[in-house]
């Protein structure tokens, strides 16, 4: 990444230590998988934290008086918006970065949407998406098991579901890199 080389190099350092054992393919899926939680704290031991995102937008518009009909004094309107509680898994200096390794792919659309938002408020300036490929281990997962249902779902985050998001522009001009694990990473 151009913006911080450091950061890079961290990324790079914790994917070249990850590895998927077989056990992680057979696991049942569930809330935050033990995958995802690995790769967080990896993360968490080279500085990154989680990051809470609260928006708060105020509006104010001030309505000038007409002097030619008398008016004197002017109006004003407010309107603020607030959202609180988004959580980006992974936060360092200005990159936001999630793993999302088997959840519904809508957090995909969360994710980039907040991205996009963060970015155009000068608030990070680049985001990273930590998912899975899936044909390659879906057929990894079968070849383990023949009855194997892992994987077999195409409502899960995944590159395949990732990649029509970030082509037709979803995250503005925020740079997103897409990173995906696949079959190559597991250690039999």
């Amino acid at each position: 990444m151009a913006t911080s080389p450091q950061i890079w190099e961290e990324i790079l350092a914790v994917l070249e230590a990850f590895s998927l054992s077989e056990s992680d393919i057979r696991a049942a899926g569930g809330n935050k998988s033990d995958i995802a939680a690995r790769l967080d704290e990896s993360f968490r031991e080279l500085g990154w934290r989680e990051g809470r995102v609260d928006t708060l937008i105020k509006l104010k518009v001030a309505i000038s008086p007409y002097r030619r009909a008398g008016e004197t004094t002017g109006t004003t309107l407010e309107s603020v918006v607030e959202n609180k509680g988004y959580k980006v898994d992974n936060f360092k200096e200005r990159v936001a970065l999630d793993v999302e390794w088997n959840a519904k792919d809508g957090n995909l659309d969360r994710d980039i949407g907040a991205y996009r938002a963060l970015y155009d408020a000068a608030v990070i300036d680049a985001a990273v998406l930590v998912t899975r490929t899936q044909s390659d281990l879906r057929d990894l997962a079968v070849q383990l098991d023949v009855d194997s249902t892992k994987f077999a779902t195409t409502t899960t985050t995944n590159l395949d579901k990732l990649l029509p998001r970030l082509t037709r522009g979803d995250g503005g001009g925020c740079p997103i890199l897409a990173i995906a694990i696949c079959a190559r990473t597991v250690e039999l």
